[in-house]
C-alpha cells in the first residue's frame, strides 16, 4: 500500500466498458508526514475520496482485488481515506 495525496479528477468518455461509471482521481504518492515525493498517477476511486483527502492506494494485481475494481483492467485503487497518521507516536497528520 502506498500513501497518496488526491490532486484532481479526469474524465474520459472514451474508455473500457469496465471503467463505466467509475471515478478517476490523479493523485500524488507522499511520503509517511503526507509531503509529496512522487509522480501523479491516475486510480480508480472505490471509496468517494476528494480532492485533498489523503488516501491509501494499491497498485499492480492488488487493485483489481476490490469488488468495485474486479477484473478490471486498472493498475491503481484508493481503497482508504486517511483519518490520521501516527509517526513514531506523533501525529503527524489529522483529517480536519
Amino acid at each position: 500500500m502506498l500513501i497518496a495525496r488526491v490532486i484532481g479528477t479526469t474524465v474520459s468518455t472514451v474508455k473500457d466498458e469496465k471503467l463505466t461509471g467509475r471515478k478517476l482521481l490523479i493523485l500524488r504518492q507522499t511520503d509517511e508526514t503526507g509531503s509529496p515525493t512522487g509522480k501523479p498517477y491516475v486510480a480508480v476511486d472505490t471509496v468517494d475520496a476528494g480532492i485533498g483527502d489523503l488516501v491509501l492506494t494499491a497498485a499492480g494485481s492488488s487493485a483489481r482485488q476490490t469488488t468495485i475494481t474486479k477484473d478490471t483492467p486498472v493498475d491503481a485503487v484508493v481503497m482508504a481515506v486517511i483519518d490520521s497518521l501516527e509517526v513514531e507516536g506523533k501525529v503527524v497528520f489529522g483529517k480536519s
